[in-house]
């Protein structure tokens, strides 16, 4: 259990804290899914210090895969570390979400990840009834991703309060960015685990009761985000705040050229010893400008 960073909630049996990168699926050359890569990368992570892996998250480009493809990745990723697995698993429809996490059992994760209802506007009541659906389908503990930006779905802090209620709701991901909104939760749901979901706020996550950290910039440079985490836990406050500076800045060189990029070329330019490959399209490639003023950025700082 931590130090000093939070402690997870009590209705979590997994404990989560932590850094927990949401991992990247893997492509081969022809574009399709390489699964020795989407494990090396899970073990990547795991090796240096992450407590849990995310796959099929926002990198994990899951909103690009087919049904049989996302299955593949869970079934990979679920056999590929020794650390707790939770898998994302959600849809637009209630149904295919409780197929996705019914399979997730089978397989063996940990936990699933449930990403709000999008495409079609959901009210608290829908959304609430949506929860409680897939947490009596399985036998898994069920976290609540909530990236409004993305899904165009807000939950309400009520709506939060009642999904916290039901019974095998563990914990909450939150990607809104909100520090206000994201306090508030934390405060009046004391028992749900509370990840922090953006590069751009691990520190004041942790500070108003996030217990973890969903990091996309772990996913490249995981011992970065962990010495985030342990300076934090230890109680070295202004050690954390300065390696949440360098954090901000290799988020910034991340997000430069098109949406998602930043990570795959960036794990490129490490050289580790797997590839694993472009974007799913219509997601693309970094090209060769943005690729050269990336690597001379994460030079500067002195990750390469």
């Amino acid at each position: 259990m931590p130090d000093s960073a939070p402690s997870p909630g009590d209705l979590d049996p997994l404990d989560l804290c932590g850094v927990v990168p949401p991992t990247v699926t893997a492509f081969d050359d022809e574009g399709e899914l390489d699964e020795a890569a989407t494990a090396a990368h899970a073990r990547f992570v795991v090796e240096r210090g992450a407590s849990a892996v995310f796959p099929l998250g926002t990198n994990g480009e899951f909103a690009t895969l087919s049904a049989p493809e996302r299955r593949q990745v869970v079934e990979t990723v679920a056999g590929a570390v020794d650390a707790p697995v939770i898998a994302g698993v959600g849809a637009p429809g209630t149904q295919v979400t409780v197929d996705h996490a019914r399979h997730a059992q089978q397989a063996g994760v940990d936990g699933v990840v449930v990403v709000t209802p999008y495409y079609y506007p959901v009210d608290a009541d829908a959304a609430v009834e949506h929860y409680r659906t897939v947490a009596a389908a399985v036998d898994l503990p069920v976290y609540v991703y909530h990236i409004p930006g993305l899904t165009g779905s807000r939950l309400s802090l009520g709506a939060i309060e009642r999904i916290a209620a039901i019974d095998g709701v563990a914990g909450l991901k939150d990607s809104s960015k909100e520090l206000p909104w994201l306090t508030q939760a934390i405060d009046a749901n004391p028992g749900l685990t509370v990840l922090a979901g953006s590069d751009s706020i691990l520190f004041a996550g942790l500070a108003v009761g996030c217990s973890g950290m969903v990091s996309a910039v772990a996913n490249v440079f995981p011992e970065l985000v962990v010495d985030l985490y342990e300076a934090y836990d230890d109680g070295d406050y202004g050690r954390a705040r300065e390696l949440q500076s360098t954090v901000l800045e290799v988020r910034s060189a991340l997000k430069r050229g098109p949406y998602m990029a930043g990570v795959k070329t960036a794990l490129a330019l490490r050289e580790t010893d797997f590839d694993v490959g472009g974007l799913r399209a219509p997601l693309r490639r970094m090209g060769d400008d943005d690729r050269a003023t990336l690597r001379e950025r994460l030079v500067e700082l002195g990750l390469l």
